[in-house]
């Protein structure tokens, strides 16, 4: 010891104090836009103010315009977009120019209890405790300030096009509904939403305070209390410790505790706690533990004699099919009103993104994250969390899907396999609209060949059985007219070009890059185990069944007016929705379905759409319903009527089509057939599905 105090003598003693003058309010700033050699401490400060429970702190400081550097066209721009060119008191910038700028806070760190303000004076060192330290970088709210101005204008202007007919709008009656009591599981995911802490943040004042100069006299004054105010040792208690008590501040002593075990995770059940759960239940928790997992590895975890039909059941309300394997679907992981816990997105805009992402993977194999991130625009850390759940990195491939294609399982269950096909079909064209977008953006051009599909004896036997009774009515039919000889011939003109062209939303473009030809598994339009009938064994493709007529009928009588792509968006629900083993369709074309809905009282409208629309071949096909029995088929058929000379009417030209017609026609009447058969934008009248976006 002696040897090694002479080798590190003590060169000087400094009395440490300790200053509470200023703990509760002693702020340190930094500027971190800017070299510490670039102070603000010249510029003028025009206001100041500050949330003290939450630290937030804002100041306005004037910018020099007479600056050679200062652009004098762009302040002015600025100006004018945020302001426009009326003169108000709110006015951001009151001389038409940019000539100030705002100073917004951001804590840099939330635990201030090591950090310190030291002044050294006449050998003393006078620490003071900070409150908070906090990052000062500019503020662009008058931008948010100018798009909001942008928007009133666009929407004054567009509001202007609206006759004064669509202003006066009928009484209608409001339903009054009392809340439900929130549980507590409701109130603590409200709690922890995004939402209601910006609008917490938002309930706490603002404290408007007088800045100082670093050399005004207020702020010399202010500058003493860093100094501790009474040099008596015996009122610093804090730095006035025996040695014993200095040792046992820096080492305490050991004390038992008795620390009870916890069962485990709050999120995590035994496998003896998880069967005493309903079988819904059950699947729902291994789902979201387990993330994706093939249906006999599902089968293992649940308790023996366990029904697989129950369980088909079940999972199919919390999972989707991915290449024969289930995997969770994303409301179950982003309930309703919860956000991300990475970057605060709301749960809505997270569903659409992972499953994206999910039905990327019913098409191929791997994915590249950059791909991804650019089409669903959100945080690299939410992508990764979508891929880190069903894919693994893999180097120079992307991320590739976690478990190889359960071909079994689609084997076993092929009509599971086509509904959840048809379900992916639809959340596919849901998908499209979202993120604008095409199917065959994705499919690769030239992928090399797969190797055959090797049937069986007993399975081309079959299928040589099966084509002979699609071709057994054909063939009766032309034997029929043949005999006939009738000398008339009625030419019908086919809707589609081609009689037995598949719905293009339910086959793919190319089956060159999925396995066997197949979507998910289930085998496309194109496969050679593709059936073009209706499933029942017997009845030709071009009959409708009768479960085909009873669907388009009790559509029609919901919609009134549908596109051909909107009805094929509800056939495939409808395909989606029926329970497991019922399969009644097995298979549609375009042209099957719009004899159907020819045949159910329905007409086509011809409606003449302008050169330039961007609407697709089946968004252009209107159908109508043109009979139900009711005297008001009249007022219907006359409106279809108006809308084959125009795309788009306003309300008097209907109001004057009818009354010429049928001389005295009701206010409710009239609001009946537009609510019924249009749907209104910026003052003109649109047959359902028909408005330009």
């Amino acid at each position: 010891m002696a040897s090694g105090d002479d080798d590190d003598p003590i060169i000087e003693e400094i009395d440490v104090y300790l200053a509470k003058s200023l703990a509760d309010k002693l702020y340190l700033f930094q500027y971190p836009v800017r070299p510490s050699t670039m102070t603000y401490d010249d510029v003028n400060h025009l206001a100041a103010k500050i949330k003290p429970k939450q630290q937030r702190v804002e100041l306005e400081m004037a910018i020099n315009t007479m600056s050679p550097n200062y652009c004098r066209s762009k302040g002015e721009q600025i100006a004018l977009n945020v302001d426009g060119t009326t003169y108000d008191e709110t006015n951001t910038y009151s001389v038409k120019m940019m000539d100030k700028q705002t100073f917004s806070s951001i804590q840099a760190t939330t635990n201030t209890s090591r950090y310190a303000a030291a002044v050294f004076r006449k050998g003393e060192l006078h620490v003071t405790p900070l409150t908070g330290i906090l990052q000062m970088r500019p503020s662009f709210s008058y931008l948010d300030k100018a798009d909001s101005k942008t928007r009133e204008r666009e929407a004054a202007n567009e509001g202007g096009d609206s006759s004064q007919d669509e202003a006066e709008e009928e009484a209608k009656a409001i339903t009054v509904r009392f809340a439900r009591p929130e549980s507590e599981q409701a109130r603590q995911r409200r709690i922890q939403s995004y939402e209601f802490l910006q609008k917490k943040q938002a309930e706490e004042p603002w404290v408007h305070l007088h800045y100082h100069g670093v050399k005004d006299s207020r702020s010399e004054h202010e500058k003493q209390y860093l100094f501790c105010q009474s040099v008596d040792a015996s009122e610093n208690s804090e730095l006035v410790k025996t040695p014993k008590e200095y040792l046992a501040m820096l080492m305490p002593p050991l004390t038992e505790e008795k620390v009870v075990k916890p069962v485990g995770p709050s999120n995590v059940l035994s496998m003896a706690q998880l069967r005493t759960l309903p079988l819904g239940e059950q699947v729902k928790t291994l789902m979201k533990n387990v993330k994706v997992m093939p249906f006999a590895n599902l089968m293992g975890l649940l308790a023996s004699g366990t029904d697989s039909s129950a369980v088909l059941r079940c999972i199919q309300q919390v999972a989707l099919l991915v290449q024969g394997n289930w995997v969770v679907k994303s409301d179950v992981l982003y309930p309703k009103n919860t956000c991300s816990p990475h970057s605060g997105v709301p749960a809505e805009v997270l569903c659409r993104g992972r499953d994206f992402v999910m039905w990327r993977f019913t098409l191929e194999r791997s994915l590249m994250r950059k791909e991804i991130t650019s089409i669903i625009k959100l945080p690299p850390e939410d992508v990764k969390e979508f891929l880190e759940h069903v894919a693994v990195p893999r180097i120079n491939r992307g991320w590739e899907f976690l478990l190889p294609t359960d071909e079994d399982f689609i084997r076993k269950h092929p009509d599971v396999a086509h509904r959840q096909n048809m379900l992916w079909l639809g959340i596919q064209s849901k998908l499209e609209k979202v993120f604008n977008f095409s199917k065959e953006d994705f499919m690769p051009k030239n992928s090399p060949q797969l190797d055959p599909v090797h049937v069986s004896g007993e399975q081309r036997l079959k299928m040589a059985q099966e084509r002979v009774q699609e071709k057994q009515s054909s063939l009766q039919k032309d034997l029929d007219a043949k005999r006939a000889g009738s000398s008339v011939h009625v030419k019908q003109e086919p809707v589609s070009d081609r009689e037995d062209e598949p719905m293009d939303t339910s086959s793919p473009p190319s089956s060159s890059s999925i396995p066997n030809g197949s979507v998910n598994g289930y085998p496309s339009a194109t496969s050679p185990s593709f059936d073009h009938t209706n499933g029942n064994g017997g009845s030709p493709a071009n009959t409708p069944s009768q479960e085909l007529q009873d669907f388009v009928i009790k559509t029609f009588r919901k919609h009134f007016v549908l596109t051909l792509n909107e009805l094929k968006r509800l056939f495939n629900l409808h395909l989606a929705s029926m329970p497991a083993g019922h399969g009644v369709f097995h298979s549609m074309s375009d042209h099957m379905l719009q004899d159907a809905v020819l045949s159910c009282q329905c007409k086509q409208i011809m409606v003449p759409f302008p050169t330039q629309s961007t609407a697709s071949p089946d968004e252009q096909k209107v159908f109508g319903l043109w009979e139900t029995g009711e005297e008001f088929d009249k007022h219907r058929r006359l409106l279809f009527d108006l809308f084959t000379k125009n795309y788009r009417v306003r309300r008097n030209m209907v109001q004057a089509r009818l009354a010429e017609e049928f001389e005295d026609v009701s206010k409710a009447d009239i609001d009946r057939l537009l609510k019924e058969c249009c749907s209104s934008h910026a003052g003109m009248w649109y047959l359902k599905g028909t408005i330009q976006s």
